[in-house]
């Protein structure tokens, strides 16, 4: 096993056009969580490549070619006799026993409790750090970024590959049973669905347990794959049901429906910029720190939308709600309403502003 260390230790990382992210890193040590192709490692190995290189060791512990049992017993003698400063354990895997070194850094699709490390949630690009891809920011930027989404690497697949290349990256991740559910997720992307309407529809093509059904399912909304949206003052109520990127929408569904893959594109913005937000009757999303309502409609027309805000005028009023943004594809233009301050944004401006 040293001989296997030895030569992850000698190994030189490489790291093709980094684009800077939201989530940096600095001396500290860190969980790093995010599903596959979010860009966990790429953050990791840029840092390291910011050290004296005798200084780190890089460990990918998906390595087939690692014995976790005899890594665990030379490990730590393997850092204390080269003087690493700093370890890195991509793919980490709660079988690897920690070493005492000045900076542990580990990457994983699922949270892990550690009181010593500072946890770093990643998720794939928003808007403003795809736009870091583009060679230029142009009107078709945000068309662009609807096709690809939010995984870097699409950038350097052909389009005609892009749908079979993200299959494949989940079927290496997720198991069958956790596959089959993002398959229904993506048709009933931006819905209200419950796990349990899920085992249902399943056992009927295929022979499942509900208990095993379950399970999968949380283990997808730990990972992050799919996000749930509570609904207001009713915790109890059917969650609706996001996936981690819009892409996946066209990758596993033939289902067509632009507003709800729309409305996952404003949900993730949300997400990413940490802003809580619960969906209600007739309502996107209600923010109620910020006592906003967004209304998600990318071809907005004025006269709809003022007899969609009497049909929520009653939450508006209730909650004294004061701010009303509707989020468009292009459209720009505020609306004068008795009851709150109304503004219709594209989605490019709203994402970028906020």
């Amino acid at each position: 096993m040293e001989t296997l260390l030895e030569e992850f230790y000698k190994m030189d990382l490489i790291v093709e056009k980094f684009h800077a992210r939201k989530v940096r890193l600095d001396d500290k040590s860190y969980q790093i969580n995010g599903i596959t192709n979010s860009g966990k490692s790429k953050i990791v190995k840029n840092y390291l490549l910011s050290l004296k290189k005798s200084s780190y060791l890089y460990i990918d512990c998906s390595d087939i070619r690692i014995d976790i049992k005899l890594m665990n017993l030379s490990l730590s003698s393997f850092c204390h006799q080269n003087n690493i400063i700093s370890l890195v354990l991509d793919n980490y895997t709660p079988d690897i026993k920690f070493v005492q070194v000045t900076q542990l850094i580990i990457t994983s699709e699922l949270y892990y409790q550690f009181s010593n490390l500072i946890t770093l949630q990643l998720y794939p690009l928003d808007y403003e750090e795809f736009l870091a891809y583009e060679y230029k920011y142009d009107s078709s930027a945000l068309n662009h970024f609807i096709q690809l989404g939010g995984f870097a690497s699409m950038h350097k697949i052909n389009t005609d590959e892009r749908n079979i290349y993200l299959q494949k990256i989940l079927s290496l991740k997720l198991n069958d049973i956790e596959l089959n559910i993002l398959i229904l997720a993506a048709k009933f992307m931006s819905q209200k669905i419950s796990a349990h309407t899920i085992y249902d529809r399943l056992k009927q093509t295929r022979k499942i347990s509900k208990d095993k059904l379950y399970k999968s399912y949380e283990q997808l909304v730990q990972k992050g794959y799919i996000h749930q949206l509570e609904k207001f003052a009713h915790s109890r109520a059917t969650k609706k049901i996001y996936l981690c990127d819009i892409s996946l929408k066209s990758a596993l569904s033939l289902e067509k429906n632009f507003g709800r893959l729309f409305e996952n594109m404003i949900f993730l913005e949300l997400l990413k910029s940490k802003r809580k937000s619960y969906y209600s009757e007739g309502i996107d999303f209600y923010l109620p720190q910020q006592n906003e309502i967004i209304l998600c409609k990318p071809f907005a027309d004025e006269r709809r939308l003022f007899k969609k805000l009497e049909s929520i005028e009653s939450f508006i009023v209730s909650y004294e709600v004061r701010k009303i943004t509707v989020i468009s594809m292009n459209k720009e233009v505020s609306i004068s309403h008795p009851i709150a301050k109304v503004d219709i944004i594209p989605f490019d401006i709203w994402a970028l502003g906020d």
